[in-house]
């Protein structure tokens, strides 16, 4: 499933690939992946318009243009963006095209289709559309962060998937996080001490600052999401068998020894 930091990958590539570019032209090859909006009114509103610097928030990519509307995209569990010249034979799973000037092109792929495209009139509507959303845990601060957890009587797991309290991070992030700053991922939210705040917190910059160069989760030996799935998954920390359970409805993987219930 795309995170911020895959997400913040594909910023990079609209960024590249688009920035300044006039779109030439829209292909909707899947009109399922459009929300609130008709093929005729994508296309209506992007052609002709060019493509300013493009911004992140939480899983949400934001793609504006000249004084125009912006562009919506949200990646869901398989979503992704391509930068590909429109010449380029289609692929299976492209949904919705852009031809830029200059020979570039955007892809936007899509297997499951669970989110898409929306469209943004102007910056009021792009207001609109995230109001719902909690700051981005790129950028929250340490205080805002240590008041969204006191605030919260649910799990830390439940709390940190939650995109109105906290934008961006999903089951791998979580779980990767929790497993650094050694908390349970059962553990209530509003019980941990300003300690052990402090240190989620220190855990999510860390884990963030290291997974957005590479533009998703890395699978690394060295992190929990590198074992999560071998057939007999030990802790890279202290080579505890991994627990796998159900929190907040997700499969949560952590290791009993170093995330106690209680903490230490």
């Amino acid at each position: 499933m795309p995170e911020l930091p895959d997400v913040e990958g594909f910023r990079r590539t609209l960024d590249a690939c688009g920035r300044g570019r006039r779109i030439e032209k829209v292909h909707v090859t899947d009109r399922g992946v459009l929300r609130g909006v008709s093929e005729r009114g994508l296309r209506g509103a992007l052609e002709g318009r060019t493509l300013r610097a493009p911004q992140r928030h939480g899983k949400w990519l934001i793609a504006r243009t000249d004084g125009g509307p912006a562009l919506l995209l949200h990646f869901g569990m398989t979503g992704r963006l391509l930068c590909c010249p429109p010449r380029d034979p289609p692929q299976r799973y492209d949904r919705v095209r852009l031809d830029l000037g200059g020979g570039r092109g955007l892809r936007y792929q899509d297997q499951r289709k669970l989110q898409g495209l929306r469209l943004a009139a102007d910056e009021a509507e792009v207001e609109r559309a995230l109001r719902g959303q909690g700051p981005d845990a790129l950028s929250v601060g340490r205080e805002e962060f240590g008041g969204l957890l006191r605030r919260r009587r649910a799990t830390l797991k439940a709390v940190l998937m939650d995109q109105s309290a906290l934008a961006g991070l999903g089951n791998l992030l979580v779980d990767e996080i929790l497993w650094r700053a050694r908390l349970s991922p059962a553990r209530p939210a509003n019980t941990l001490t300003d300690e052990q705040a402090r240190a989620l917190y220190a855990a999510m910059r860390r884990t963030l600052r290291l997974a957005v160069p590479t533009g998703r989760v890395p699978g690394r030996r060295s992190w929990l999401t590198g074992r999560r799935d071998d057939a007999d998954p030990r802790c890279p920390r202290c080579g505890t068998g991994l627990r796998r359970r159900r929190i907040a409805s997700r499969t949560t993987v952590d290791c009993p020894h170093c995330q106690p219930e209680q903490g230490r």
